[in-house]
């Protein structure tokens, strides 16, 4: 949202795998309030600083979808003490980079500047969180802005799916509709819903203020209960605070575009809440599946494809690429693929990769090799993250929201480890054995067939 001269990447950020801290500091105010801190060697110059707040669209109705997003934007446009220019000119001085971001589950705003301004960061994030105008002209003037970047979204395809596939596995939910909302609510929300969204979620036990990088942990706590000691223990408004269950939906969300050439297919079977026995034995499936690009020279042919399913698509000409994906909510998730196909190969390419998916779910096609490879290569990829320190607070931020507490690296590493090849055989049978799916499907999908929740006899 707002951007001064980006600190790139975090300087002297950069952590090895033998000297990473085991230790996250975490301490509550008075209020419930939380506070997670994370420090890095001495000669780190920066910190990634924020809020994190367990209220996102999920937690709206579809009367105010949309607001959560919409605070989003109007946050940095003024407050009682700062002039939007003069927030604008304050972090472009101190050479920082502000932004804010909504999730279906979570609201954050963070900030990344040197050390020494950790004090100024802690005081604007508190003043624009808490004492936001929510100026009516403001307000007004950015349903153009908000409208503007849906129309954008939307043509981002990969964004378009994946909405169109919550819609249709949620269907008539809250993790159903969409973080922007819909066209007529951007158009009518009012600074009256705006202010009853953050005095019924924006409540001090819901927030997290995670902080990574040179720092002192009493001190982020000292800055904390200064500007955030005030923020209330429960809601201030009548309304819910809480949100609709997930109940997954078999069934299909389609739109066809006749100006699009290829078409779009988004598969989902119902998945694992963060806190499932399952969760890290689906992100050990999810990298055994991969991701394959035909434009991409590694992958060039079936013989040079990184996996089996790739190996499948590559031998024909069905199918452009694939990224599977599994995402994860506090009472769910949604495990499975989208895949991108010229019109005529769609339907082969859809039915290649369900018998796919159904062989997995029937025990087969697990090899034990490719097991322990997909098992190195998310532990490689966990730990090539924390590069960034904009990842580590991240990952402080939400696991405290989600599991109330950090969980360690080697935690986090044993856990992969002991996945077995029998473990993820069951994982599969559970989660795509004979189980029904979701579908989204965008673009030139007239070749496509009927959708069957059933799933394996329509494939």
């Amino acid at each position: 949202m707002l951007a001064a001269r980006r600190l790139g990447r975090d300087l002297g950020a950069r952590r090895f795998f033998g000297a990473l801290p085991e230790l996250t500091e975490c301490s509550t105010l008075p209020n419930g309030l939380r506070v997670a801190t994370e420090r890095t060697p001495a000669e780190c110059e920066t910190v990634t600083l924020g809020v994190w707040i367990d209220a996102g669209s999920r937690y709206e109705a579809a009367s105010n979808n949309g607001s959560a997003h919409f605070l989003e934007h109007i946050a940095f446009k003024g407050t009682a003490k700062r002039s939007q220019r003069s927030l604008e000119v304050e972090v472009e001085d101190m050479g920082a980079h502000l932004n804010a971001y909504t999730s279906r589950e979570q609201t954050v705003y963070y900030a990344k500047l040197f050390k020494e301004d950790v004090g100024a960061g802690m005081e604007i994030l508190g003043d624009i969180l808490q004492n936001s105008l929510l100026d009516a002209g403001a307000v007004e003037r950015e349903r153009d802005v908000i409208l503007r970047e849906m129309e954008e979204v939307n043509k981002q395809h990969e964004e378009l799916i994946l909405d169109l596939l919550h819609e249709a596995a949620y269907r008539g939910g809250g993790l159903g509709r969409t973080i922007l909302g819909p066209e007529a609510n951007i158009r009518t929300i009012s600074r009256d819903d705006l202010d009853a969204y953050v005095r019924t979620h924006y409540t001090a036990p819901r927030m997290v203020v995670a902080a990574a990088g040179n720092l002192d942990h009493g001190a982020v706590v000292d800055l904390a209960s200064e500007h955030w000691g005030a923020r209330p223990r429960s809601s201030q408004t009548t309304f819910p605070a809480d949100f609709d269950a997930a109940v997954f939906t078999p069934t299909e969300v389609r739109r066809p575009d006749a100006d699009e050439p290829r078409a779009h297919v988004a598969l989902a079977f119902s998945g694992a809440s963060w806190t499932s026995k399952y969760a890290v034995p689906l992100m050990v499936l999810q990298t055994l599946l991969g991701q394959w690009d035909r434009l991409n020279p590694a992958a060039g042919g079936a013989g040079g494809a990184p996996g089996a399913l790739a190996r499948v698509l590559a031998a024909s000409d069905d199918c452009h690429s694939y990224v599977t994906f599994n995402t994860c909510y506090k009472d769910g998730g949604l495990f499975g693929l989208y895949l991108v196909a010229p019109a005529s190969g769609c339907d082969a390419a859809v039915a290649a990769t369900m018998g796919h998916l159904a062989a997995l779910g029937r025990g087969d096609l697990m090899d034990d090799d490719a097991v322990a490879r997909a098992k190195a290569q998310l532990k490689a990829n966990v730990i090539s993250q924390l590069d960034a320190l904009a990842h580590v607070c991240e990952e402080i931020g939400r696991q405290f929201l989600t599991y109330d507490r950090r969980v360690p690296l080697a935690e986090l590493l044993a856990r992969v480890d002991a996945v077995s090849p029998e473990d993820l055989r069951a994982t599969a049978r559970a989660f795509l054995g004979g189980r029904a799916h979701a579908m989204a499907a965008y673009g030139a999908v007239d070749k496509l067939r009927p959708f069957d929740a059933t799933h394996v006899s329509n494939f």
